[in-house]
């Protein structure tokens, strides 16, 4: 077949220009990032590269152009849902010819512009991708040969914001729950210096004055079970039936420990929702009604914005949302 690499030979950038039909200069441009490219001929060269797992050499691109072909990704020493978020990055990198490595970030905020600092003077990476928050004035322009993207949108414990930030899920949640016949509802919150919560709580409160629900209080949490437990504790028998809307996992198997105490049923006298869909929502008694996040997808956007950012280009639009709901036995109709 023309264009085929030949069995046992290590694809060239001549066999993905064959493949693809174009000139092996195009190629060379495609992989070094170079703009001027379209969008169309650069997804076909990349397309061909993995029909035929075409992998460009890095230490010979570094030496005749100076681009070293690695990104890097920037995250907060105690970052959680790190893993499947890198994985997303890596594959979306990879695709484009970079290979990424990942490095950590100082927790202390007033520390982390100078390490990234660093890295651009390092002149190592050709981007950095960096997913926390860093006080002061745009990195982007530092170094116009080391792009940066700092992804504001993230908090230390990767919430997101923003764009990013989706409340769809809680109203869906909450309209899902006054369907099944809930007329009384409870918010408890993240702590409400975090955006996510903040945007959560509005649209909770919205959402039951539409429907024209109850709601017998908003209570401020602080990610916690603790929370959780003492927000049950503090109500009166007559809120029951009740659904509660907690901010995440923890607060939700708080509230659900709080009214196992009082001798309520779940969810017969009480439906409870999450947040996060943590790995063992699925398996405690009874089983979480969460909020699932795609990190792999949101891995794959946040490379995209950032190879854009390298190149020039405008990034690919967002193809559909990141959450959905995942119902389980902790949510059902009121029992009475």
């Amino acid at each position: 077949m023309p264009g085929k690499a030949v069995m046992g030979k290590r694809p060239t950038s001549r066999d993905v220009a064959a493949r693809a039909g174009v000139s092996q200069s195009t190629v060379s441009q495609v992989f070094t990032g170079r703009a001027g490219i379209s969008a169309a001929t650069r997804e076909r060269v990349l397309e061909a590269a993995r029909e035929i797992d075409y992998r460009p050499n890095l230490a010979a691109r570094s030496m005749r152009t100076t681009r070293t072909g690695r990104l890097a990704a920037v995250l907060p020493i105690t970052a959680f849902h790190s893993a499947p978020l890198i994985a997303g990055t890596i594959e979306r990198a990879r695709a484009a010819g970079y290979d990424v490595e990942v490095q950590s970030i100082p927790n202390a905020p007033d520390q982390r512009r100078p390490r990234l600092l660093e890295m651009i003077d390092s002149r190592q990476f050709e981007g950095i991708l960096c997913y926390a928050p860093v006080p002061g004035d745009d990195l982007v322009h530092v170094d116009p040969n080391v792009p940066v993207l700092t992804l504001a949108e993230f908090d230390d414990d990767m919430r997101v914001s923003g764009e990013m930030l989706d409340v769809h899920p809680l109203v869906s949640m909450v309209e899902r729950l006054a369907e099944l016949g809930h007329r009384r509802f409870l918010h408890i919150t993240g702590a409400r210096s975090y955006p996510s919560a903040d945007a959560r709580r509005r649209a909770y409160e919205a959402t039951v004055a539409r429907l024209g629900v109850q709601s017998v209080g908003v209570v401020e949490g602080d990610w916690s079970a603790q929370s959780g437990l003492d927000a049950i504790r503090s109500l009166d028998e007559g809120s029951l039936p009740l659904a509660v809307i907690a901010a995440n996992d923890f607060i939700a198997t708080g509230a659900i420990r709080g009214a196992l105490e009082r001798g309520w049923t779940v969810p017969g006298d009480v439906s409870v929702t999450g947040w996060d869909d943590s790995p063992t929502s699925a398996f405690q008694t009874p089983s979480l009604t969460s909020v699932s996040m795609d990190y792999v997808e949101l891995g794959r956007r946040t490379a995209d914005r950032l190879i854009a950012l390298m190149r020039g280009d405008q990034p690919p639009s967002a193809a559909g949302p990141l959450q959905h709901v995942v119902w389980r036995e902790s949510t059902a109709a009121p029992s009475s």
